[in-house]
């Protein structure tokens, strides 16, 4: 049954986790754009998942290439009560000691690596999740007096949100192997390209999005396109990003610049909403 994101019958679902680039801020600009109706939805850059939770289609297929945030996703579809189990422990335990003992652990067991991410997003710098060449979280403490580690009722909702998903570690490009039908409808939110010399936004994890990664995505985009599928993607402003798209929709969104050390830096930009239509 398609999704009709036009009846608004379900209970709103916010992200449980704080992402760089998150779109929860953007979404009343992000409205006039949405497919009204789709089969599937795709999104192959998962990070904290405003649209998805937003949109809550009836079938979706979510993925990314950061291990961990596949892990967390689909140890709260499938058994949250775990993840809740091991939040509470880092909710009693938590002090500037205790995090960095948790950041600096690995463990093999997916509930205990899934709560480990929340904890560690919940508490550390600015929520700002980065990994250093080794694939190894790397940010020091944030300075919050009370943070929420356990949001019982959040995860709860997620977790229904979730349950008609597909949810796999895998690059972007796979997604032309799976949206086949102009029932689908693909959504992209990729490291965006960085619109100065000391812009760091694509510098979150280990494999840093190069601009040859940008053609390549927007070869995808134009071959989903070319299928029929709607496509919708976000991205920086920038030359080089309208030059990838001119053949397309482009439309300018108001966004605020939330991650910087320098909080007089932080402030409005303009970021680009591409559409295939």
């Amino acid at each position: 049954m398609p999704t009709d994101i036009s009846e608004g019958a379900k209970r709103p679902v916010r992200p449980f986790l704080k992402w760089a680039g998150g779109k929860g801020r953007l979404i009343a600009q992000y409205k006039p754009y949405l497919p009204t109706t789709y089969q599937t939805y795709y999104e192959p850059f998962l990070g904290g998942g405003a649209i998805f939770f937003h949109l809550q289609p009836t079938q979706a297929v979510l993925s990314d290439i950061n291990p961990e945030l596949v892990n967390v996703y689909t140890c709260i579809r499938d058994d949250h009560e775990a993840v809740i189990e091991q939040l509470d422990r880092h909710a009693r335990q938590h002090c500037q000691d205790y995090y960095y003992q948790i950041r600096a652990q690995e463990s093999t067991i997916p509930a205990q690596r899934a709560a480990r991410l929340i904890y560690l997003n919940r508490t550390c710098f600015n929520g700002l999740y980065r990994e250093n060449s080794k694939g190894k979280f790397n940010v020091p403490m944030g300075r919050y007096k009370n943070p929420k580690i356990c949001d019982r009722d959040l995860l709860h909702a997620v977790s229904a949100a979730l349950q008609n998903t597909q949810i796999y570690q895998q690059p972007f490009a796979k997604v032309l192997d799976l949206a086949q039908s102009d029932q689908d409808f693909v959504y992209f939110d990729p490291p965006y390209h960085p619109i100065s010399s000391t812009s760091t936004f694509t510098a979150y994890s280990r494999g840093a999005f190069t601009a040859a990664d940008q053609d390549h995505l927007a070869q995808v985009f134009t071959a989903l396109a070319k299928r029929g599928i709607p496509v919708m993607l976000s991205n920086s402003d920038c030359p080089f990003i309208r030059g990838l798209y001119r053949n397309f929709s482009i439309h300018p969104i108001q966004a605020a610049r939330a991650i910087n050390s320098n909080p007089k830096k932080r402030g409005k930009i303009t970021e680009l909403l591409i559409t295939s239509w």
